[in-house]
């Protein structure tokens, strides 16, 4: 009986050695995510100076709101800007022209400037042998309260071609 106790002994050691393999087997992985998830809560609060996670995240929370305030601000400025941009007179149609077929070369001239809406001025300079006459015609959407010439009219296309 006593070979048999040695035996019983004997396997019932061997059972905890490989019990204690398992365990320690176990403790190195949950060290492993342990050391993974201090990393993490080192990234996550990282120069706050918080080091509770809950007053962490109360800290990011109120810093997206201000984020968040911010860029809705910027938002509206840029829909200002914008409404404003598209409001100047920035595109510029010149077309010149002879008016009289006994003078010189193409010394008279329209110009339009205009904005993306087609309001703004015509200027129409005419000139004589003599003399020189300026006009000048508000524009809105294209039309005029004045009749307009075609060489007007092709001032304000290629100020409208523009971008």
């Amino acid at each position: 009986m006593n070979g048999w106790d040695d035996n019983v002994w004997l396997a019932i050691a061997a059972g905890e050695g490989v019990l204690i393999i398992v365990a320690l087997i176990w403790i190195a992985v949950l060290g492993g995510k342990l050391g993974r998830l201090g990393r993490a809560h080192r990234k996550l609060v990282g120069d706050t100076g918080i080091p509770e996670l809950e007053n962490v995240l109360h800290a990011l929370h109120e810093r997206i709101g201000q984020l968040e305030g911010s860029r809705r601000e910027q938002e509206a400025e840029l829909v200002k800007h914008e409404r404003r941009l598209a409001a100047l007179k920035g595109r510029i149609g010149v077309f010149r022209f002879n008016a009289f077929s006994d003078s010189g070369s193409d010394l008279s001239f329209s110009v339009a400037v205009v904005n993306e809406d087609q309001d703004g001025v015509v200027l129409t300079g005419i000139h004589g042998r003599e003399q020189m006459f300026l006009y000048a015609k508000p524009l809105d959407k294209g039309q005029s309260a004045y009749m307009l010439s075609p060489e007007e009219k092709q001032a304000i296309s290629l100020a409208s071609q523009k971008e």
